[in-house]
């Protein structure tokens, strides 16, 4: 986040991603007056991308529905090529599934369209800070899933993490016992991408062995199993 004045908060800059001008109009004035700049505004998939990188904002507030590139490929993208910047699915799409792969995809938040619009200068701000931000609706979604997840913290992830979404991805099928030539299958990505993607990973956690980055990885879900180590949801009326 841009610094202000002394003893003034600081600014969040925004990326609003949304094929329809209306919705990017109404977002802009919903949050006007809130210390919250929109430096830049896409219309499709591979345009937030772009954006997302030249622009460097603190959060992008994008719609799951998009043309030219799909919604959670573009979060992916986004979150990979720049981790500090956080996204949170602002849609009309009322499938919980699609909340649950923008999230997985890398998604902060995942908030629906009916929410009142004047929480969303409080929903941008807080996910700028740190926290997580959905609807009443999906926690219900969430806590369902949690419920129906096998034992051990199989997939769970901790909210910050040094780690990308594809290197979770790679990570998580290794844990799980999938070979390499697996994993390559399973992702549709060549083998040089998956062994570039676990080197990294591997760089990130310290640790020179593939044994090593599972054993890692597993600690880190035993951390993230603890309560205190997820950020308080935002919830949106």
């Amino acid at each position: 986040m841009r610094q202000g004045e002394p003893g003034t908060r600081a600014t969040v800059r925004l990326l609003v991603v949304d094929q329809d001008p209306l919705v990017r109009r109404v977002v802009r004035d919903a949050l006007a007056g809130n210390r919250i700049s929109v430096v830049a505004e896409a219309a499709d998939g591979s345009e937030a991308v772009e954006l997302a990188s030249r622009c460097k904002p603190d959060v992008v507030l994008m719609d799951i529905v998009l043309p030219e590139l799909d919604g959670p490929t573009a979060i992916r993208r986004i979150v990979s090529a720049s981790p500090l910047v956080r996204v949170v699915v602002f849609t009309s799409a009322k499938d919980p599934q699609a909340g649950i792969t923008a999230l997985k995809a890398g998604a902060s938040g995942y908030v629906t369209k009916d929410v009142d619009l004047d929480t969303l200068p409080r929903i941008v701000s807080a996910v700028a800070g740190g926290e997580a931000a959905v609807s009443r609706a999906f926690v219900s979604v969430l806590i369902d899933r949690l419920r129906a997840a096998p034992e051990g913290n199989v997939g769970l992830r901790p909210v910050r993490s040094p780690l990308t979404p594809r290197e979770w991805e790679v990570l998580d099928m290794l844990c799980a016992g999938l070979s390499m030539e697996d994993v390559t299958d399973s992702l549709v990505l060549s083998p040089e991408t998956v062994r570039s993607h676990l080197q990294r990973a591997m760089r990130k956690l310290g640790v020179h062995s593939r044994d090593a980055a599972v054993r890692a990885v597993r600690e880190l879900r035993a951390s993230a199993a603890a309560p205190h180590d997820f950020a308080s949801p935002v919830t949106a009326a």
